[in-house]
């Protein structure tokens, strides 16, 4: 009878905390898709880019929402059982509150090691394929970055003004710079153009207008009635070939960790990206985001079960409820800004990585204290 129990609360905890984390996951990244969409308008990237690159973002808002909107599942249905008188049910079939307790702390384990994996693997993997599709990708929707009145620098090593764009896509009063180098540039004017494609090459067609080249210290110049200005670079100045640190794998950055320690010359490893002794401070945030913080989620599922403390009935207990709420609050701000405590010195990053483990501890002694000893079992 105690496993049906067992099974019935478990069931009602993880179906509120799955329907609220893919909801409120699935209502977070349609807003920020609509702000990807201009990677596709003005960078005039292609629709396949701007989907993967907004679908290979939701791992990292899931794995945001997930310490918050697990303690608050918990605190809701804990309440809930309570009010319901549902609660009763446990102790008149001989469960104590301490089994209750270590019920839930085991559960939360299983959901701890899923965050590690999603904070660990999947996110880093996720946020550098989403990044590697701008790196390789090209500019496709020419005619859509192009916004008047605006100096469009999106093409390396172009820029392109507009006065008017009609709704057919045709420019006016256009001005053009192509800088070949840093000596060597071309400027062109154009009272008119307009966007097409020559042997699958996008091409710029361009109505009276005058070319002015500079080269090697020599400037000429020459008029025309209809001009072709191809543009045979692709490449954009929005994105960072280079993978960022929150790109790289965990492996990467452990091996980083350890050469860095080790090293004593040479602080800079050629064969990982972004491992140099400049970087060792957010080399060691980072493995903290992964590896730390999500051992708060142990606390967070302890400190919902506070409430159970009191019963409904108790003069005290809406008071508890109110602060159990903001306690859990405290604890979800707490662990994401003690990152920025971190730092190179190893002996205080060990301290702070062992905070999780002391609240774990401490939340532990409460409820021994309230709920008697002779409770625990073996």
């Amino acid at each position: 009878m105690k496993k049906i129990i067992f099974r019935k609360l478990l069931l009602d905890y993880m179906s509120f905390f799955l329907i609220a984390l893919i909801s409120s996951g699935i209502v977070i990244w349609v807003f920020q898709a609509v702000n990807f969409l201009d990677i596709m308008i003005e960078d005039g990237r292609s629709y396949s880019v701007y989907i993967s690159y907004s679908l290979l973002n939701f791992p990292k808002i899931i794995n945001k929402l997930f310490p918050f909107i697990l303690f608050f599942s918990l605190f809701y249905v804990t309440i809930k059982y309570e009010n319901n008188n549902e609660l009763i049910i446990f102790w008149n079939f001989g469960i104590n509150k301490i089994q209750l307790i270590n019920f839930i702390f085991k559960f939360s384990v299983i959901l701890m090691i899923i965050q590690l994996v999603f904070s660990a693997m999947i996110v880093p993997k996720s946020q550098d394929l989403a990044r590697s599709f701008l790196r390789s990708s090209t500019v496709n929707f020419y005619e859509n970055f192009i916004k008047p009145k605006r100096f469009n620098d999106t093409i390396k090593k172009v820029t392109i003004y507009s006065e008017k764009k009609d709704k057919e896509g045709n420019l006016y009063n256009l001005y053009l710079k192509k800088e070949t180098n840093s000596e060597n540039f071309q400027i062109t004017y154009a009272k008119k153009g307009y966007f097409t494609e020559f042997n699958n090459l996008p091409v710029l067609v361009l109505f009276n207008g005058e070319t002015i080249t500079s080269k090697n210290n020599e400037i000429t110049n020459f008029s025309f009635s209809k001009s072709d200005f191809p543009i045979n670079n692709t490449e954009t100045n929005t994105f960072v070939a280079q993978q960022k640190t929150q790109e790289l794998s965990s492996y990467n950055l452990l091996k980083c960790v350890k050469f860095l320690i080790s090293s004593k010359k040479n602080k800079i490893d050629p064969k990982i990206i972004n491992c140099s002794e400049r970087n060792k401070n957010n080399i060691f945030k980072e493995l903290y985001k992964r590896f730390i913080i999500p051992i708060y989620i142990l606390v967070l599922t302890l400190i919902p079960l506070l409430v159970i403390i009191l019963s409904k009935e108790d003069s005290k207990y809406s008071k508890l409820k109110f602060i159990t709420f903001f306690v859990g609050l405290f604890f979800i701000i707490f662990s994401e800004t003690t990152i920025r405590l971190i730092s190179d010195s190893i002996i205080k990053n060990i301290t702070i990585s062992l905070l999780p483990f002391i609240f774990i501890i401490t939340l532990y002694l409460i409820f021994i204290k309230k709920f008697n000893r002779k409770n625990l079992k073996t």
